[in-house]
């Protein structure tokens, strides 16, 4: 029970990544808080509710408007007076080449995968700097170690997450924060599953198991397993880690070439 009376927000908790993260964090005995704009959140929470039952609570919410965000702080703030880890996971990716990509296409990553993990942490850090606490942001491979064509604005707006993140760390650690990022290659999600639809309409699956094929340990990653390196880094067993970017990919960025070897 690592986390144990931890209190834990975690953006984008309704599915996918954000869903695998609450899961592990409920299962060490963290008290968890979803923000999310999804209509699923609240099934989410009733599910998760019959499980853990007084330890998960949410707000629906579109973490690029401020004045959502400052009432949430208000709810929270009365509800639990402080919180003890902050997880920046809600993110979108949509498949544009960069010519053909619309403004409004690109602000969307930006706004939502930046912008909107900007606004989060700004708003709830006075919540964080009570007693200390974490800080773990989900940038992605894409953009600070690998890309694909098509994922410009996505891998753009996920290397500035790695660069917040170490400028954070520098700035927070004399307040007893630690602030690190987790890069995951492909995980099984339905952003992931939209993502072969885009790619191939009529035989997405094909999509996912070109991508399996390519990985070395030969499959996508479960939401689960970066939830338990979410809470590893939540948590004190890495009280003397701050400011990386892990990744956990599966050992999909290892390969130099597809043919040499043994």
């Amino acid at each position: 029970m690592k986390l144990d009376g931890k209190v834990a927000i975690i953006t984008g908790g309704a599915m996918g990544i954000g869903q695998g993260i609450v899961n592990v964090f409920l299962k060490y005995g963290a008290k968890v808080i979803i923000l999310d704009n999804s209509e699923k959140l609240k099934n989410t929470i009733l599910e998760l509710n019959n499980k853990y039952p007084g330890m998960i609570n949410g707000f629906v919410v579109d973490i690029r408007k401020q004045d959502l965000l400052d009432a949430c702080f208000k709810e929270i703030k009365n509800s639990y007076g402080h919180i003890d880890i902050l997880v920046n996971n809600a993110g979108v990716c949509k498949l544009a080449s960069f010519e053909k990509m619309s403004e409004e296409l690109r602000d969307l990553h930006f706004d939502i995968n930046i912008v909107g993990t900007w606004k989060v942490t700004h708003t709830f850090l006075p919540l964080l700097k009570i007693q200390g606490g974490a800080i773990v942001n989900l940038s992605s491979v894409t953009g600070p170690s690998v890309a694909d064509p098509g994922e410009v604005a996505y891998a753009t707006s996920k290397a500035a997450v790695l660069g917040f993140t170490k400028s954070l760390a520098a700035e927070l650690v004399n307040s007893n924060i630690r602030v690190n990022a987790i890069m995951p290659g492909y995980v099984r999600t339905p952003m992931v599953e939209g993502m072969a639809k885009e790619s191939n309409s009529t035989d997405p699956f094909s999509v996912i198991k070109g991508i399996a094929d390519a990985i070395p340990m030969k499959r996508l990653a479960e939401p689960e397993e970066i939830g338990e390196l979410a809470a590893f880094l939540a948590c004190n067993e890495s009280s003397y880690i701050t400011g990386q970017g892990i990744v956990i990919d599966g050992g999909s960025t290892l390969p130099e070439t597809n043919s040499m070897g043994v």
